[in-house]
Order: structure tokens, then sequence, then C-alpha cells
């Protein structure tokens, strides 16, 4: 279309998420998106036509009633602008769509709840997802729950938003690792009813504070197991937030575990650099390998004869992410949670696999 600028809504990352917008004249439609706003929290700003001063190229997202799509022809292109419409049936729809520029084409009542979430986010603010790792042992007692405390906690330290998140019942809480067992906030089985969405932003706000991170472990209650719905629920709020969340796994594949898999954008495989361990770490790697796509191991020394961390990856069929560099007194009481000695050997090993990582995605929200 002649005369036309392509726009970008306001980025979330600006810290000033907007009002939706709604231009419709149909009062049945308005009502019905009146009603979605609501369900997510949203006001929007209501107008017959485009408005005559700003608005238009600022409003996050844009919702146009089909009946006003020949209003709307003029207006500058730009991203976030929804068609929404009443008739299933319309065969003409999409030509109007395309007319508008619109990114989506929407009937009611199929799509609510793609609208409601898609409002939410404005509400929000919702930016870049955040960068999800996983961290898991290839046996018993290979160190993966340390390397997840070591990863979360650099990746705070440099600024990140950050979110650990224990998905072993079994393992007795993450927190009591970062000395945190006694933090006021929720814990998991909090959250065992939940369903749909959940406000990133409460969820946050709702979990224990450490090493400036937040925490979702257990309790030392007797839930040892939350429903697939509600695991689904919590990750994909920890997720929309943005900055990284980091989640220690379990050694087993059950459908909560298999929900947790489905979210991560890589897993780390923690292999100690002995025989045995390495046998036990390729059934689980087939395994987690079925649901993650990109899986990457992580090696931990003192080594056997004839391995290295190279041999180790080679035997797995995995990309090396590195060699698990050993922090001596760890375990001594007193001692402060793992990669919080900013320039320990531990530390330093979560800082190079963060800054390579940030790179691939092509850095954090």
């Amino acid at each position: 279309m002649a005369g036309t600028v392509t726009q970008d809504p306001p980025s979330a990352a600006s810290g000033r998420p907007g009002r939706p917008m709604i231009v419709t004249e149909d009062a049945e439609l308005l009502d019905d998106l009146l009603r979605l706003c609501a369900a997510a929290g949203a006001k929007p700003e209501v107008h017959h036509g485009p408005p005559e001063r700003g608005g238009w190229e600022s409003a996050p997202l844009v919702l146009v009633g089909d009946d006003a799509a020949r209003r709307v022809r003029g207006a500058a292109r730009r991203r976030g602008v929804v068609l929404v419409g009443l008739d299933q049936d319309d065969p003409d729809v999409w030509k109007r769509a395309v007319e508008i520029g619109a990114d989506h084409v929407l009937m009611l009542p199929d799509g609510e709840q793609w609208l409601v979430d898609r409002i939410a986010d404005v509400v929000e603010g919702v930016g870049r997802p955040a960068l999800t790792v996983g961290v898991i042992g290839g046996r018993g007692g290979a160190g993966a729950s340390t390397l997840a405390c070591a990863l979360a906690v650099t990746s705070a330290r440099e600024g990140v938003r950050t979110l650990l998140v224990d998905a072993d019942p079994l393992g007795g809480g993450i927190d009591v690792l970062l000395g945190g067992e006694t933090a006021e906030g929720l814990r998991w089985p909090a959250f065992a009813a939940s369903r749909g969405r959940l406000g990133s932003g409460a969820l946050e706000e709702s979990l224990p504070e450490l090493h400036s991170l937040r925490i979702l472990s257990w309790d030392r209650g007797d839930c040892v197991a939350i429903p697939p719905p509600a695991v689904r629920a919590v990750l994909a709020a920890a997720r929309r937030r943005g900055g990284t969340v980091v989640v220690d796994l379990p050694r087993r594949l059950d459908d909560e575990v298999a929900e947790v898999l489905t979210q991560l954008d890589l897993a780390v495989l923690v292999v100690p650099a002995e025989l045995r361990a390495v046998a036990a770490a390729g059934r689980v790697a087939a395994t987690v390998g079925m649901v993650v796509r990109d899986l990457r191991v992580a090696v931990r020394g003192p080594y056997a004869p004839g391995l290295d961390d190279r041999e180790v990856a080679r035997l797995l069929g995995l990309p090396l992410a590195g060699e698990v560099p050993a922090e001596p007194g760890l375990a001594r009481p007193g001692r402060k949670p793992p990669g919080s000695v900013a320039r320990g050997p531990l530390a330093r090993f979560c800082k190079g696999f963060w800054e390579r990582t940030l790179v691939e995605a092509g850095g954090v929200a």
C-alpha cells in the first residue's frame, strides 16, 4: 500500500507495556473483546477507527474488528495487528487481513484462549522467553544439583533475572543446598492445583529469594508429585518472565518430568569420567534425548585410565559442554553455595558456559 510505513509496537524490554487497542463498531464483537481483555487483566482503548493522534503506532496490540477493516486500510503498517471476526464461513476475511497488514486472523469463539494469552502477554510486558537449561546426572551422585546451583548463582551474579527450579521431589530440596530451607516463599505443593495461565510476575514474587535469584523447590512434606498441567503452567509462567531458568532434573522420565523436558532449550548431562558412569549415562541420554533436541555432556574428573572429557563425549555421541572443575571444600559445613565464589573454578566454568550459550541464543531478555 502506497504511503505507509511498517512500524513495530513498543518493545516489552522498554519497561512500558501499554494498553491493547480495540477498533470496532460491532456491539456484539466489542462485548466479547472487552470480556476477554478483562479475563487477561487488561484495560483496552476502544476506537471506531484509527485514532487521529498516536495510539495506532504505539499500542502493543491492536484488535481490529472485521467490520472496521475498511476504515483502517489507510493506517500505517505495523506488527501486532489481529483481525477478529465472528463469521466462521466468511471466505473474504483473509483478503481483508492482507489489506490491513494483520499478523493473525482470529474467529470467535474458537480463538478465545489464544487471544486471552496474547492480551495477557501485553499486560505482563512479555519479551523474549527465558533461556531454559536443564541439568541431569549421568548416574547418582554425579553432581548435577551442584552444577545447577552454580549455574543459577553465576547467572544471577551477572545481573540476569534467574529462576532455579528443583524438578526432583525426592532430592531433599535444592533450597537446602543454597542454605535457604527456612526462607519465606511458596514451594511446589502450593502450585499443585494450578491450571491454564499463571501470572509470571506474581509467580516470581511468591518464591523465596536467595543470592539474588528466585528458587522453586520442594518442602519437607508428603507431596511428591505435581500434575503435568500444573508443571506446564508454572514453567510457562517462569519462561515468560525472561532471563534464565535453570532446572535440576531427576534421573527418571515420568509424565511430570517429560513436561519439564519439553520446555528446555538445552540440557546438560553431568558424567563422572569412569566407565560405569559412562554406561549409565548412555541410558539416561537415550531417554532424555527423545524429548530434548539439544543435549550436551559436562564431564567431571578424576579420570579413569584411558578416559578424558573428549573421549567421554565421543562414547556418548554428544557435544561437549566442558569439564566441570573440582572445587575443594564445597561440602564443608558453613561453605558458601556452589558458584558463589566468583573467582572459584566452578564459577569460572559457569561463566564461560553462559557466555557461550547466550551467544548461541542471541542473548536474553
